[in-house]
């Protein structure tokens, strides 16, 4: 279809503005409002991408701050591409502004320019190739732009309630070629009260707060400690940290002790990519001379429990198959006072496992330790077999556009392709690029954009011709 790259070509620079001005609207969940259930940045995001769709148009239906979409065509039946317009927290170290959608050296910078808003505008531009071309459909298409896919997908849920689901599509917010498996998602916290019995331990533990997400490998962890002799526990810290090449700063005031931890940011569905700057920590504390018995014991618990393993092996829970490989395991958030200790986990198993093969011998290994789980939340795997009319149209539409084989995979991320039927993840990151979702410096080489315009139109045709 050259007369869809052509049509792509001549809206490139429309395409990338559109892509800018999305990216300079900070869309992270907030507290809702009226008419915004997710707060305002993520509603002034929708309103935005209706606009644009608008602009181009199309019919465009917001629902109630849940969710909307674009369409064009006629028919009962629609086929899909389904994005999401909000964004995780942008973190630190970023060389240009995280809301800034700079370009430098062919790159939109920018936190969503690959994860999702870029992808999904590509999308909407390959609908507009496609009108503008007047080629035939015997069903609709939608652009759907989803809004809380980084914290709970609950508006695809409203969408369901008030919307039939398409009969086929895709979700750009993956990889390509094609991803048909999706691993299992745990998210849930380990929580651990206090009792005030101290021993002969010579160091305080105040706080501990690190990550910002369970999705994502926490970069930083800061400790507030208090000890008699702060001299001699910060030299205790600094040889433990160099000798583990663990990057820190230690610094005292009288008899407080504040600990940062320096780690590396991924994504929580690839924990062996990152560094986590809590377990660094609390594999600091486990050398110290704690005072407080239960803090400690919590403190020697995660230590021998989870460490700096990524697969669950010293949990007693690591899982494998041959098509999604092993259980990942992620701790992302921590918040730790005198009190009352908390982490915030972010479990992923293989695609043929079920819940209970994980979390049965995970209960089992906090029984008796006074750990209790809370906020417990669950998507079970997905999986597409490879002779699905989807799985195979893709691979068809990949194949003639990049000239590679539409090779399948599984993966740890969990994408709408969960919680929307008839869907699977497609693209964008290409193979051999680097993975920036969730990292700081998240950028989209604006040539990958467009040939992604292209492949998207392509396989909106194919579905809905």
């Amino acid at each position: 279809m050259n007369l869809i790259s052509s049509k792509i070509d001549e809206m490139k620079d429309d395409l990338i503005e559109s892509v800018q001005n999305i990216i300079r609207i900070k869309s992270v969940e907030d507290e809702p409002k009226e008419g915004m259930p997710f707060g305002e940045g993520v509603s002034k995001s929708l309103e935005c991408a209706l606009e644009i769709s608008k602009k181009l148009g199309f019919k465009v239906v917001n629902l109630d701050g849940h969710v909307g979409y674009a369409e064009y065509g006629d028919g009962e039946e629609y086929v899909a591409a389904l994005g999401h317009l909000d964004v995780v927290p942008e973190g630190d170290d970023w060389i240009y502004p995280a809301y800034g959608a700079e370009i430098h050296d062919g790159k939109i910078y920018g936190r969503g320019t690959t994860d999702d808003k870029g992808p999904i505008m590509a999308s909407l531009y390959g609908l507009k190739a496609i009108k503008e071309l007047g080629l035939p459909l015997s069903k609709k298409i939608r652009i759907i732009f989803g809004t809380n896919e980084e914290t709970g997908s609950k508006d695809i849920e409203y969408y369901l309630e008030h919307e039939k689901a398409p009969v086929a599509g895709f979700t750009p917010d993956a990889e390509f070629p094609i991803i048909n498996g999706e691993k299992g998602i745990t998210i849930f916290d380990i929580v651990k009260t206090f009792g005030e019995k101290t021993t002969d331990g010579d160091v305080l533990v105040e706080s501990i707060k690190g990550g910002i997400a369970s999705n994502v490998v926490a970069s930083l962890c800061e400790t507030k400690l208090k000890a008699k002799e702060t001299n001699k526990v910060c030299e205790e810290i600094s040889k433990f940290a160099k000798e583990n090449n663990i990057k820190f700063e230690v610094s005292h005031k009288n008899d407080e002790i504040e600990l940062k931890v320096f780690g590396v940011s991924a994504h929580g569905s690839t924990p062996e990519k990152g560094i986590n700057a809590i377990m660094q920590t609390i594999k600091i504390l486990a050398e110290l001379n704690l005072a407080q018995e239960d803090i400690k014991a919590f403190v020697k618990f995660l230590n021998d429990n989870i460490g700096e393993d990524v697969y669950g092996e010293k949990f007693g829970i690591l899982l494998q198959d041959e098509a999604s490989g092993k259980l990942s395991f992620n701790v992302g958030v921590i918040d730790l006072n005198d009190k009352v200790g908390r982490l915030t986990l972010n479990l992923r198993y293989p695609v043929t496992k079920t819940l209970d093969d994980m979390m049965t011998p995970f209960n089992e290994r906090i029984k008796g330790t006074g750990i209790e789980i809370e906020n417990f939340e669950h998507q079970k795997p997905l999986y597409f077999s490879p002779e699905h009319p989807l799985i195979k149209t893709l691979k068809n539409v990949y194949k003639e556009e990049t000239g590679k084989e539409g090779e399948l995979m599984s993966i740890g991320g969990g994408t709408y392709a969960k919680e929307m039927p008839n869907i699977v993840a497609f693209g964008p990151i290409f193979p051999g690029e680097p993975d920036v979702i969730h990292k700081p410096n998240e950028y989209i080489k604006i040539d990958d954009l467009i040939l992604i315009s292209k492949i998207y139109a392509k396989a909106l045709y194919e579905l809905a011709k």
